[in-house]
């Protein structure tokens, strides 16, 4: 009887291993579709850009390079690693953006549960961080840079609006570059 019950464990957490991984392998298809529908809910929370921004506009560089990997699981690192980004800046001071509050507030839920799932995905990848180091650096900088810009304008309507652009061509990025994994 001890030995039918240790069986049926087995098979169950065999399963139950087999699902996750399996869930972790199709993530392309579900995140593709969060990142549409994080892309319009940016939309949403502003309008057009203000005309009264248009000479702040800011050109930020994005390290398009370290999303050309080959390997599944170091863009998955990477595109985590970006959300992770995205989410801390919209967490900053944002009174002075004028935008919806409950699309953005559905945004940071997408983002965050974009997150978790990557992370839960790539846990045990995560052990071996010198892998991705350098790549997860030079994303830092690039969001730091943000994030400095942010700061130099103090947190103005205007910097939040070049940022909403900013963010939207990373998630379109991050979208190409899923549909050529998935390919």
């Amino acid at each position: 009887m001890t030995t039918f019950c240790l069986l049926q464990i087995s098979l169950v957490l065999l399963c139950t291993t087999k699902l996750s991984t399996l869930d972790c392998n199709i993530l392309l298809l579900p995140h593709s579709k969060m990142i549409k529908g994080n892309l319009q809910l940016l939309d949403k929370m502003g309008q057009h850009f203000p005309q009264q921004c248009q000479n702040e506009k800011m050109h930020f560089k994005f390290p398009e390079q370290f999303l050309k990997s080959r390997q599944k699981e170091d863009a998955k690192v990477e595109i985590q690693e970006i959300l992770q980004q995205i989410f801390y800046i919209f967490t900053k001071n944002l009174t002075l953006a004028a935008w919806d509050g409950r699309s953005l507030e559905r945004f940071l839920n997408g983002l965050n549960q974009q997150i978790e799932h990557l992370e839960a995905c790539l846990r045990e990848k995560m052990e071996n961080k010198n892998i991705y180091s350098r790549t997860r650096l030079k994303l830092k900088k690039y969001f730091q840079k943000i994030d400095n810009f942010l700061k130099d304008k103090q947190y103005s309507l205007c910097s939040w609006e070049i940022i909403r652009l900013e963010v939207r061509r990373c998630l379109q990025f991050i979208d190409k570059v899923i549909r050529r994994l998935r390919n």
